[in-house]
């Protein structure tokens, strides 16, 4: 359940304001240029596929963006919520944003922007999406939400979403950053750090975007955020929506056997590093030798982020996510039970489960059995729920068989 794959195409720098001159370019596609020209912006070229991204704070406080008013909740459920835009508090000198996050001005000297202050996310585009947050008079295109597991992040999804906006051209693929994890590490949250709370941050983001998915596909730790989404979501839902639950089970997780690598020991052993750390070999020998995989061990310091100077001769590293928090939000989805939606199904829900064959996670006989019996009942309560098994893959099922599980999600996509 722990660890997620690094997609190698999305570890690169996205791209920095250049905020010395008079045209300011994004450099995470040659095919997105963001031209800002005191006193308006006055051009985007959406690209054929594009990455979108949230500000990454250089700074030590999150600037104040866009928040929901309490007029968002009713009943315990979270409405898509009216937005309320509030003062900057503080402009960053290095920043990472992106087009869909943009509603602010230039003035001399400086850029002045409203970024989301909920989660960092990127949205990769289909060649005929013509959508953006910027104009607001654009036709909303089908979206498809995808949530990355615990430790991992957003560029996990990467290299799957860009084959999916190429064969599906009329989508559009949100990718967060989940609390705690990646650039969302750096906005800070109140607690508690729970399933049921990275899920409403997922919800308000799209509230803020004023997108209404009609997917939502999560991995691991990610399939239950799904699930709690549609817990938490007002009913009855604004469109149909389906749910991919990715080598995960609605309630209690087992853990794989001897000598697999656990989650809860692996945050806790990472827990134990100092703040800044001199070098990446030396965290993988020292997870190496605690006992864990050396795949583990080299993936995690992915998550390392260079906090010294490039051409320093010891540059140091600290964790780009917030291992408190993470501990918080494992225990919880550890005891989260959400087996109610499953088995009590709301109208025009479909929840499609997915089981790696070679996976840690302890799928139980009880498990299937639950889930086999939900299928019947929810046919017949015009809700749905489906049962698939992906061959030739471990619990990192989009690294494992990529083309497996294309092949499995693709007809969610088709006919839309």
């Amino acid at each position: 359940m722990a660890h997620e794959e690094m997609d190698d195409d999305d570890d690169k720098e996205e791209g920095q304001i250049i905020q010395d001159g008079g045209m300011q370019e994004m450099g995470m596609d040659e095919r997105l240029i963001f031209s800002v020209s005191p006193p308006s912006i006055h051009s985007i070229q959406m690209p054929t596929i594009s990455h979108f991204t949230s500000c990454r704070y250089a700074g030590d406080k999150p600037l104040a963006g866009l928040t929901t008013n309490s007029s968002s909740f009713q009943n315990g459920a979270h409405q898509l919520p009216w937005l309320v835009r509030t003062p900057l508090r503080k402009v960053s000198n290095s920043l990472s944003i992106c087009a869909s996050l943009v509603d602010g001005k230039v003035v001399p000297g400086k850029v002045v922007l409203k970024p989301s202050d909920i989660l960092a996310y990127n949205l990769v585009q289909g060649a005929l999406v013509r959508w953006s947050y910027i104009d607001r008079s654009a036709i909303e295109p089908p979206t498809a939400v995808l949530l990355h597991g615990i430790l991992g992040s957003r560029k996990n999804w990467g290299t799957f979403a860009r084959r999916l906006a190429q064969e599906f051209p009329h989508w559009q693929f949100l990718l967060v950053d989940l609390r705690c994890h990646g650039d969302s590490a750096l906005i800070k949250k109140r607690g508690p750090n729970t399933v049921s709370s990275a899920a409403l941050d997922v919800l308000k983001l799209l509230g803020q975007l004023r997108l209404t998915p009609r997917v939502v596909v999560g991995h691991s730790f990610g399939g239950k955020v799904a699930l709690s989404m549609v817990d938490q979501a007002a009913k009855p839902l604004a469109r149909p929506v389906r749910v991919w639950v990715l080598d995960a089970t609605p309630g209690q997780v087992r853990a794989g056997g001897d000598g697999d690598d656990h989650p809860a020991e692996l945050i806790s052993f990472l827990r134990t590093f100092p703040r800044e750390i001199a070098s990446k070999r030396d965290v993988v020998r020292a997870l190496v030798h605690e006992g864990f995989s050396k795949d583990v061990a080299q993936w995690v310091v992915t998550n390392l982020r260079q906090t010294g100077p490039p051409n320093a001769s010891s540059p140091g590293f600290s964790w780009a996510f917030n291992l408190n928090g993470i501990s918080e939000m494992y225990q919880s989805y550890e005891e989260t039970n959400l087996w109610k939606i499953v088995e009590d199904v709301p109208r025009g829900v479909h929840i499609n489960f997915l089981k790696a064959e070679r996976s840690l996670h302890r799928w139980a006989l009880e498990d299937l059995q639950r889930i086999h019996s939900a299928e019947d009942q929810a046919v017949e309560e015009g809700g749905g729920v489906e049962m698939h098994v992906l061959e030739d893959a471990g619990h990192w099922v989009h690294a494992d068989n990529p083309d497996g599980l294309f092949k499995i999600l693709s007809f969610t996509f088709q006919g839309v």
